[in-house]
């Protein structure tokens, strides 16, 4: 994969190692809903053109690493992704599991950093967060 990336105007590498929590860090990710997040997520980046680098999407968070075109504000694109996606999980299941929280799933911030050099590492972060929060349990922290 080329570093750089073309719009028609511009040359550009913007990558952003972002991470956002369900409201209250509930542990709500799992099963299907998982599954709708997931896709629905896929599914507007693609639309955007907002590249999935890196992604883990984790009981009571998401993990993503993104190239987010500079024509799109680093907040537009992850308010787009939140947004969709708790569109999607509220409309999904039966009207009393839908009701019990209001129409809230996600908190309403987010993390992001910039990845720059690091993206590997980056990276590899996410693909082992899982093992790393089993080991960190384990030990008690």
């Amino acid at each position: 994969m080329e570093r750089f990336r073309r719009l028609s105007h511009s040359i550009w590498d913007c990558t952003y190692h972002v991470v956002w929590i369900p409201k209250y860090r509930r542990k709500t990710l799992y099963g299907k809903k998982r599954t709708v997040v997931v896709n629905t997520i896929k599914k507007w980046a693609r639309i955007r053109d907002i590249d999935i680098l890196e992604g883990h999407a984790m009981a009571d968070h998401i993990h993503l690493c993104l190239a987010i075109p500079p024509k799109y504000s680093v907040s537009s694109a992850i308010g787009l992704l939140k947004g969709k996606s708790a569109s999607e999980v509220m409309s999904f299941g039966t009207k009393t599991s839908r009701m019990v929280r209001g129409r809230h799933f996600w908190a309403k911030g987010y993390c992001v950093s910039t990845v720059g050099l690091d993206e590997a590492t980056i990276r590899e972060y996410i693909r082992n967060q899982e093992d790393e929060d089993k080991r960190q349990e384990e030990l008690g922290f």
